[in-house]
């Protein structure tokens, strides 16, 4: 009797522990961390910023700016790969799965997305386009607008806030260095014959930088 009540006792101390520890985690409980690249099938190119997606749930992440990505999955779960401008794909992982830490690369085709026709109006209606035709000024020939655009004055603010362009800028610095190297190792030669010289020492003139300044105690 006594051994029969000792039995009882180791039974029902040994369910309690077991019940308390609970059920063993199977395969598929297992945490992964999953980690990979998204690529370009025509290209051989990474994609950024694709959306990864785990099946089921509300979790995912995306990738980074060279496609990379990295997330915590389970076993037996099925990741969707969304990029705007490639095809859906799906990747499973395997429920056979031993490693904690997996990495694989995703490879996405490009998709053709048909955009419906849009038509832009300058107006907004055929009242509003009647009203500007009628009001549109049609008095200048081609002959008036050339004599405007060559007047003395239009030139002449062309010719002081006008920039100087790309190639004029190139030929400038090519010279400069020519200059420089040609000029190596002896005094720099002088600029009497340069007209971009004369030109900025003319303009220096007309600003009155050589004008002597007056002193205040005289």
């Amino acid at each position: 009797m006594k051994r029969l009540l000792v039995l009882i006792l180791f039974i029902t101390f040994f369910g309690s522990i077991k019940a308390q520890t609970g059920p063993v985690k199977n395969n598929q409980d297992r945490l992964i961390q999953f980690s990979g690249q998204v690529k370009d099938a025509d290209s051989s190119g990474t994609i950024p910023f694709v959306s990864i997606l785990i099946k089921g749930t509300n979790r995912g992440t995306h990738s980074d700016f060279n496609g990379f990505f990295s997330l915590v999955v389970t076993a037996g779960d099925e990741l969707e790969f969304v990029s705007l401008v490639h095809k859906k794909a799906f990747y499973k992982i395997a429920d056979s799965l031993k490693q904690k830490y997996y990495f694989a690369v995703q490879v996405l085709t490009k998709d053709t997305v048909d955009l419906p026709a849009v038509e832009v109006f300058p107006w907004p209606s055929k009242e509003d386009f009647k009203r500007a035709f009628l009001a549109l000024n049609l008095n200048d020939s081609d002959i008036d607008r050339a004599e405007k655009n060559l007047k003395r004055e239009t030139l002449t603010y062309l010719e002081r806030n006008q920039p100087a362009s790309a190639s004029e800028n190139y030929r400038y610095m090519m010279l400069a260095l020519y200059t420089k190297a040609y000029t190596a190792g002896q005094a720099p030669s002088m600029s009497i014959l340069s007209p971009l010289a004369w030109a900025q020492f003319i303009d220096s003139i007309k600003k009155g930088k050589y004008k002597k300044k007056k002193n205040n105690n005289n």
